[in-house]
């Protein structure tokens, strides 16, 4: 990973709250805050670890230990279930509890600390745009549609379904932006990183030969590699001007075919299958309409306006930087 920073020489470090800590992105984000100076308490499930700034919580049952929260001075709200494993009833449920009541309980929690940290980076999807052919989004986009009945909903009632669920993950912060605290909504896109993430899944088979596109392969998939992914979280901390929804997408998006042929063009391996739409749907549900047929061409217009800059703003090179030299291996 890229050891470039983004705050600014000689500024304080802070002592930052973090939920999901222990997952793909937030295990590489303690790393890299940690690395550049920054103290980092971490919001978990378990008991807390001898010797450790830890915090315990537990949303399903709205608990949280607020009096270990005072004296922060930023959040970073990063854990939630997974929406990459096949949807059952009871999935789909866990996957909008987990965000409706995370980010509830870390909201409300923060608006009564005696000292309120000065941002809460609470974490979005891009998913929240719903599926949207080859429209060019922004953060001034109109979110998915998912109202009953709706006809542009009703072709696609897995992307909807995840609209609808960005829509209130990010209401749920409310409390803290009510309470004066600056809040951020990072709505993120297909983070590329070695050991997790989409490539986790896609490697074995391009390794073999076997990869190739996804139906066909028009969809746009919109990317950050995971370095730019963890600086830009880090950049939403300091940038005061930020508030709101912040697309965290590299700035060029590719084409579902497009990132099939790149990422075996980086392994030096063919790129000839194509996995019909049919047979997604029979391997994954509803989750393959949703994330693996569906697509969003996002763009990062705040992130690029307030001058952020990408280390990897093209998928090969986000590829090559990722999987290093052992890439063919």
């Amino acid at each position: 990973m890229t050891a470039s920073t983004t705050h600014a020489p000689g500024a304080p470090p802070l002592r930052i709250a973090i939920t999901g800590a222990t997952g793909f992105i937030g295990h590489a984000l303690v790393r890299y805050l940690e690395a550049n100076g920054h103290a980092v308490v971490r919001i978990s499930r378990g008991a807390p670890r001898p010797g450790f700034d830890d915090v315990q919580w537990d949303p399903a049952a709205g608990r949280l230990d607020a009096a270990r929260l005072e004296g922060i001075d930023a959040a970073i709200h990063l854990a939630g279930e997974t929406i990459s494993d096949r949807w059952t009833s009871g999935h789909r449920r866990a996957i909008r509890e987990s965000r409706i009541r995370g980010t509830t309980l870390l909201a409300e929690t923060l608006a009564r600390l005696a000292r309120k940290p000065r941002v809460l980076v609470s974490s979005s999807a891009i998913g929240i745009y719903g599926d949207r052919g080859d429209e060019v989004l922004t953060e001034e986009s109109p979110i998915g549609r998912f109202v009953a009945g709706d006809e542009g909903a009703s072709r696609n009632r897995g992307a909807a379904y995840l609209a609808q669920v960005g829509a209130e993950w990010e209401e749920a912060a409310g409390a803290a932006s009510a309470a004066g605290i600056r809040v951020v909504h990072p709505r993120s896109g297909v983070v590329i990183g070695a050991h997790g993430g989409i490539l986790a899944r896609l490697l074995p088979p391009f390794r073999m030969g076997a990869g190739g596109k996804l139906g066909d392969g028009r969809q746009w998939t919109s990317w950050i590699a995971l370095s730019d992914q963890v600086r830009a979280l880090e950049f939403l901390l300091v940038a005061d001007s930020l508030r709101g929804a912040v697309n965290v997408v590299a700035p060029e998006p590719v084409t579902n075919e497009e990132l099939s042929r790149t990422l075996a063009r980086v392994l030096h391996r063919p790129a000839v299958a194509t996995v019909p739409a049919f047979a997604a749907r029979l391997m994954f549900g509803e989750m393959a309409d949703a994330l693996l047929l569906a697509g969003q061409r996002v763009v990062p217009r705040k992130l690029l306006d307030a001058g952020f800059r990408f280390d990897h703003p093209t998928l090969e090179d986000a590829l090559r930087a990722e999987l290093g030299h052992g890439a063919a291996a």
